[in-house]
């Protein structure tokens, strides 16, 4: 079996190559060039997925996607800010770069399957049916960013991380391969986003308005002055600069009328939303079911209601209304420990 590890230079993608060729199989590596590097030697993916994979005596590509990238996944990042909405560029990434260019290069490349790092899991029942699952390492489970998967290319993907209960396990590994990544620090949340500042980086762009305009309570009441729509999220508390009798939080982002919309506690919780986009791995067998979603990948999944509309859109109620519903996030729907499929927010639902 020819197999093609998606190396990124850091310890879980260079663990899921060295246990494949353990294995005994036919391993390669393929290194994403995504946007020009802030760094080229010791640390960059590039150098360090070439230095692992010469380690491991494996042969390594690069796939320079630097335009593809900039276009579809920086483009449409700055676009959500400008809208008011909060995006989810992994989401976005995993769809059109790693599971859809990246995937095709490495078949291109004479691969069977393309391997991650992702901590989640694959099954396959007797009929063929992939099934995207939970990690066993829950706290580092990925599921929420993979729900745009399909059918044919699950059937292209191995997830060897997925049944390690630990990240303190896959370093061991590590270290007992002799990889000179071992100790490499865990990514930052967001790639491209120098410091995890990503403030900093739309406005450093100029590819966002940043004009002031009115905090305005629920009521219609002006209570302030914001810097700068993209400079909030919903639920944010801190940081309003608003004196008020009662803790204030932001419950809505109006990019067209550059407002900022303020409420109290109780009107930052929804009990339910309306979403778009939705694509499913598994689907439903009826237009109404019951399951659990999430609305951000730091959320413990909840009980819903999920009716699909003939658009392809679809309605979720809420067992118990949710904080901070924010456009632009990934829903994403479960069935125990099952990724089922997912959507994009557009509203909340009061």
């Amino acid at each position: 079996m020819k197999i093609a590890v998606a190396m990124s230079g850091g310890v879980d993608s260079s663990v899921t190559a060295a246990l494949l060729k353990q294995q005994g199989h036919d391993v390669f590596g393929i290194t994403m060039r995504l946007f020009a590097p802030r760094s080229t030697g010791v640390g960059s993916a590039v150098y360090d997925a070439a230095v692992v994979a010469g380690h491991l005596d494996i042969p390594h590509h690069v796939a320079d996607f630097e335009q593809e990238f900039r276009r579809l996944i920086i483009g449409d990042f700055i676009d959500e800010y400008n809208c008011g909405h909060t995006p989810n560029p992994c989401v976005h990434c995993n769809r059109h770069i790693k599971f859809g260019l990246l995937l095709d290069k490495a078949l291109e490349l004479g691969a069977d399957l393309l391997a991650t790092g992702h901590y989640v899991r694959k099954t396959v029942d007797p009929d063929g049916i992939c099934h995207l699952r939970t990690a066993c390492n829950i706290r580092k489970d990925q599921s929420y960013f993979l729900y745009t998967l399909t059918q044919q290319q699950l059937k292209q993907l191995i997830f060897p991380l997925g049944e390690m209960e630990s990240k303190d396990e896959v370093r061991r590994l590590a270290r007992e391969c002799g990889l000179p990544v071992s100790e490499k620090s865990d990514s930052q949340e967001i790639c491209f986003i120098p410091n995890d500042d990503y403030v900093a980086f739309l406005e450093a762009s100029g590819a966002v308005a940043g004009d002031e305009g009115d905090i305005v309570h629920i009521d219609g009441r002006i209570v302030g002055r914001h810097h700068g729509t993209h400079r909030y999220t919903i639920g944010q508390r801190r940081g309003l600069g608003i004196a008020w009798s009662e803790p204030l939080y932001v419950t809505s982002i109006d990019a067209a009328l550059n407002q900022i919309i303020v409420g109290e506690q109780q009107h930052v919780f929804a009990t339910g939303l309306m979403a778009e986009g939705v694509s499913w791995i598994v689907a439903p067998e009826e237009d109404e079911f019951a399951g659990t979603c999430k609305i951000r990948y730091r959320h413990q999944p909840v009980g819903c209601r999920v009716q699909l509309l003939a658009d392809g859109n679809c309605e979720v109620r809420f067992d118990k209304p949710q904080k901070a519903v924010t456009p632009g996030q990934a829903l994403v729907f479960y069935q125990g420990d099952q990724v089922l499929g997912g959507g994009r927010i557009v509203t909340s639902c009061s």
